[in-house]
């Protein structure tokens, strides 16, 4: 029996293409490179904000100190339009709801910034109590590494018996198993199917209500 379901963000609950790929586009725009279509950030996204500026920067503008400059520019903007084009999947507010209504714990492990994350779940989810929701910080290194997992676990006081862990991305299948977790893979995210059977999926939901079954 699970007690404990821990959310990536961005790709899984909610759809926040369209801003990231708004304010990256806004920052090469400003610095004279060429911009991106939105579907190619379905690529660049998922790994934190360094790395997507890194993939969407030209390949011999990649130095590491040049791509904490253009996140800054990236910072700015992205803050201001946070959630100018973002929704939450259909699905997922009603999901939410019959979790707590089971006594199923809720949290959430995402690559954005903490502020971020913080932001959007306040926004989006103002009904919804989550035991945690992290996001990546100074203390909380980005995923595949587990070390949020395993604190929101520790928080939850829950084992891994008792966790599923939801993702679109193979970030998020490599998270789940580095916790010792069946990772569960939603297909209405930023990633394909065959890259969540590739990257170890448990399982494979195409609705948000096939997350019930599986607790």
């Amino acid at each position: 029996m699970k007690r404990l379901a821990i959310f990536d963000l961005d790709g899984t609950i909610i759809n926040s293409l369209g801003d990231l790929a708004t304010a990256c586009n806004n920052m090469l725009h400003d610095n004279g490179y060429p911009e991106h279509p939105l579907s190619a950030y379905n690529k660049f996204v998922g790994n934190g904000i360094s790395k997507l500026i890194e993939r969407a920067l030209p390949e011999n503008m990649r130095q590491k100190d040049y791509v904490e400059l253009r996140r800054e520019e990236f910072m700015v903007y992205y803050k201001a339009h946070i959630h100018d084009k973002t929704y939450v999947y259909d699905g997922i507010t009603a999901l939410f709801e019959e979790l707590s209504d089971r006594k199923v714990l809720i949290a959430v492990a995402s690559n954005k910034f903490q502020a971020g994350v913080d932001v959007l779940l306040k926004y989006f989810f103002p009904n919804i109590h989550f035991v945690a929701q992290f996001g990546q910080s100074d203390m909380m290194p980005v995923k595949p590494d587990s070390t949020m997992v395993h604190a929101i676990m520790n928080i939850a006081g829950a084992t891994a018996e008792e966790t599923l862990y939801m993702g679109d991305s193979n970030v998020d299948m490599k998270t789940a198993l580095n916790a010792g977790l069946q990772p569960v893979g939603v297909t209405w995210g930023f990633r394909t199917r065959e890259e969540l059977i590739a990257n170890g999926a448990w399982k494979i939901v195409d609705k948000p209500a096939e997350i019930l079954s599986l607790l």
